[in-house]
């Protein structure tokens, strides 16, 4: 099925030099045409396809869209609408952005498909280095996974300048743990959402890095 047209990627083409309340309100009704009911028709439609492989998604298209208005409130930038369509889909939803799960994120400049922690807070990074020490080969292994590899490239993230004397051993044989992020992601060719195995395309990325996502949800299921 082919979720979203050419438009898609013009209405935000457009918004980048129109990025005003003015020109949004005299096209928001394209915008809820083009891109607002593809998105949640889409989004609708890859939760249930994930639900599949991952029974704990059982969210719904509004616990994970995000708005198009961005919160302007700490920006230097006041433009008023993002310049692109996102979804976080995991058990949580956007409730909760730093649970491991799929973050989407669908513009002109790229069709960016997203995993990981990428905002763990300190008691939730010291958990992902317990577990980590604890599972050295194991994931080991998951980070040189071919297939991983070949669609996100490996882990990345900001390290942190100290690290606790615990892990200095562990960390010289797993560089990771002096991250304070896990993240991975793969920037695929903005049209790619005009094709019609876009469903099966992302669930194919999502299964690829299964076994990451459920180590880092073991780690912080993990109170050791």
């Amino acid at each position: 099925m082919v979720y979203f047209d050419k438009d898609y990627l013009a209405f935000f083409k457009d918004l980048a030099g129109n990025n005003h309340k003015e020109w949004f309100d005299i096209h928001r009704k394209r915008y809820e045409k083009s891109v607002k009911i593809p998105m949640q028709v889409f989004v609708k439609d890859l939760i249930f396809a994930l639900n599949k492989v991952d029974k704990e998604i059982q969210i719904e298209p509004k616990d994970a869209i995000f708005r198009i208005n961005r919160d302007i409130r700490f920006s230097k930038d006041k433009t008023p609408y993002k310049l692109q369509s996102s979804a976080v889909i995991s058990k949580y939803g956007k409730k909760d952005k730093s649970y491991p799960g799929l973050y989407i994120e669908l513009g002109p400049e790229y069709f960016g498909i997203y995993g990981g922690l990428y905002m763990p807070n300190s008691k939730e990074i010291q958990q992902v280095r317990n577990y980590m020490a604890a599972h050295k080969n194991v994931f080991i292994k998951l980070i040189q996974d071919q297939d991983f590899v070949k669609k996100y490239g490996g882990l990345r993230g900001e390290k942190s300048k100290r690290i606790p004397k615990d892990f200095t051993d562990s960390a010289k044989e797993i560089p990771l743990l002096l991250n304070k992020q896990w993240y991975y992601f793969s920037h695929l060719d903005p049209e790619t959402i005009l094709r019609s195995d876009l469903i099966n395309l992302v669930l194919d990325y999502y299964t690829s890095a299964g076994e990451i996502r459920s180590f880092f949800a073991e780690a912080l299921e993990n109170n050791s």
